[in-house]
Parts: C-alpha cells; sequence; structure tokens
C-alpha cells in the first residue's frame, strides 16, 4: 500500500487528506479515493494537478510519500498584475 496526501487550498480554507492507495495507483485514484471534489464541491478533472509542485497528468502513477495538489486557475496573468502594479505608483 502507498500512502499519499491530496491537497487543494482556497485563501480561506484548505483540504488535506491522507490516502492509503494500492501499488500501481495514478493521480486520479487518489483524488477520488481523497473525496477532494464531493467535500470541496470541485470537477478535478478541470484543474491542473502536480505532484510536489511539479505539473503532472492525471494517468501518472503515484509513489509513497507524494503530495497531490490541485491547482487553482488564475484570476489575472501574472504579467498583467505586474503591469496594473507599476501603472498605479506612477
Amino acid at each position: 500500500m502507498l500512502r499519499v496526501e491530496v491537497v487543494w487550498a482556497l485563501p480561506e480554507a484548505q483540504f488535506l487528506r491522507a490516502v492509503e492507495l494500492p501499488a500501481g495507483s495514478t493521480v486520479r485514484d487518489a483524488i477520488t479515493a481523497s473525496g477532494v471534489e464531493r467535500e470541496c464541491a470541485i470537477e478535478a478533472h478541470t484543474l491542473q494537478v502536480g505532484i510536489w509542485s511539479k505539473r503532472v497528468g492525471f494517468d501518472t502513477p503515484v509513489a509513497a510519500g507524494d503530495r497531490i495538489e490541485l491547482y487553482r486557475p488564475l484570476k489575472i496573468d501574472p504579467k498583467q498584475a505586474r503591469r496594473l502594479r507599476a501603472q498605479r505608483r506612477r
């Protein structure tokens, strides 16, 4: 059995759950086993996912100790945010 963590964070709350999975399980299996979609009312298949900050696909096999992260979409492009900050300073 493999023990992995699944995480999802919002500015006001976070979800962190450790799950045990059989060898050969995928990121998708871990997300399903964690119950994050039900508890946080999200559709994981519409989000980007990663393991320890490295983007991966849903069919990527997991290893013991992995931290599966679900990434929220950006509200604004970082380059655009820098431009807006620079304009406000002028």
